[in-house]
């Protein structure tokens, strides 16, 4: 089954193609739970084992029937019937969902909508089921693995957690924040705000990624320092009051964390052209400049060795170990073999939480002026 708007190549090989309006993703799903419920098509055991709050959530779908989901998705009713009951009758049955879900001002209920599917058939914690998120790019997991989001640490400890938070500090010898950063949605706002005076941005090009990209652009002509390090002089890097050029994959050492939580080594196969160096490096380099500790690093599998000692998920990876084969977190210890699955005995919380729902319109919707709807691929 395919559910998206667009018709894309890989239509053509689905079975069952629901051509749904953008921004309609939640009423899709929930009327097809609606389907599943209503027909008796639920996996019973595992809800009432593995699973809470499932009497909340049914109450929810009732404001889900098939004619509500037509008339806000345009998907004929009884296909949304034939596609719960493919995916709910057909086991093992895998959800696999990439940006075009998640890019949306409703894109966390989106992604909660599969994870109630998934859970409500019981597809979950077995070979080929599960949900399973496609990245816009080859390391989005392992940059947010090692802490590339406002409120964790590596391995997705949290900020707020003092008892944690003491266990960075004492590594690193600092003191540290129990506020969680701003994240990118929230950065550029308060940067036009005057909020955030000063901007170090690695690797993104928000003046040309930002659904506002005008106002991405003049949000940033207001910093009073801004600092790019990229390994092109993209839009966002010609704004810049420094640029720092920063080496390709194929000019450094490292490890790439893929969808499947597979960590595995990258090999330097040049050295970096022209004043181009790893980001490892610059990080270092400018940390010690500022007069910090602990950044004495000379290659990244000693950064490796920091992450293992700092992160259960990631305590039994190294180098050394990553030099026979990828590693799938969690991988605790040095002879843990990795985890292909997860959750299959039970959830990261214990039990999986159903969480109700409703249907929240997109943001800007067709009207007299602007009849026209634009939503664009990624390739």
């Amino acid at each position: 089954m395919w559910p998206t708007p667009r018709e894309i190549d890989l239509v053509r090989f689905a079975d069952l193609w629901l051509q749904h309006k953008p921004g309609t993703d939640v009423a899709l799903l929930m009327g097809m739970m609606r389907v599943i419920v209503d027909e008796g098509l639920v996996d019973s055991a595992f809800v009432e084992e593995r699973c809470e709050n499932f009497d909340a959530f049914r109450e929810s779908l009732k404001n889900f029937d098939l004619d509500f989901a037509e008339r806000i998705t345009g998907v004929p009713k009884d296909k949304i019937a034939e596609a719960a009951r493919i995916y709910a009758t057909n086991k093992p049955s895998s959800l696999l969902y990439a940006m075009g879900i998640t890019q949306h001002s409703h894109g966390t209920d989106n992604v909660i909508a599969t994870a109630n599917l998934a859970m409500l058939t019981g597809n979950m914690g077995k070979p080929s089921t599960g949900v399973n998120p496609l990245r816009g790019h080859n390391n989005v997991q392992g940059a947010c693995d090692l802490g590339a989001l406002p409120n964790v640490y590596t391995g997705y400890q949290a900020v707020a957690n003092s008892a944690i938070r003491e266990k960075f500090e004492v590594a690193w010898g600092c003191s540290l924040s129990p506020s969680p950063g701003l994240t990118i949605t929230e950065i550029i706002p308060a940067a036009y705000e005057g909020r955030i005076k000063v901007l170090y941005l690695i690797g993104e090009n928000p003046a040309l990624s930002e659904p506002d990209a005008k106002h991405a652009r003049e949000a940033l002509k207001k910093l009073e320092f801004f600092v790019v390090q990229d390994i092109f002089l993209t839009e966002t890097a010609r704004l810049a009051d420094v640029v720092l050029p920063g080496a390709t994959f194929a000019e450094k050492d490292g490890t790439f964390t893929n969808t499947e939580r597979r960590v595995q080594r990258v090999r330097k196969a040049i050295e970096p052209i022209g004043n181009s160096k790893p980001d490892w490096w610059i990080t270092c380099q400018i940390a010690q400049r500022m007069g910090s500790k602990g950044f004495d690093f000379a290659h990244p599998s000693q950064i490796m060795e920091e992450i293992a000692n700092l992160t259960p998920s990631y305590g039994g990876i190294s180098y050394s170990r990553l030099d026979n084969g990828g590693l799938q977190w969690p991988c605790p210890t040095q002879d843990h073999p990795g985890t292909p699955i997860l959750h299959t005995k039970q959830f990261t919380r214990g039990k999986g939480r159903f969480i109700p729902l409703d249907y929240k319109p997109p943001m800007e919707l067709p009207d007299d002026e602007y009849p026209l709807i634009l939503t664009t691929g990624r390739s």
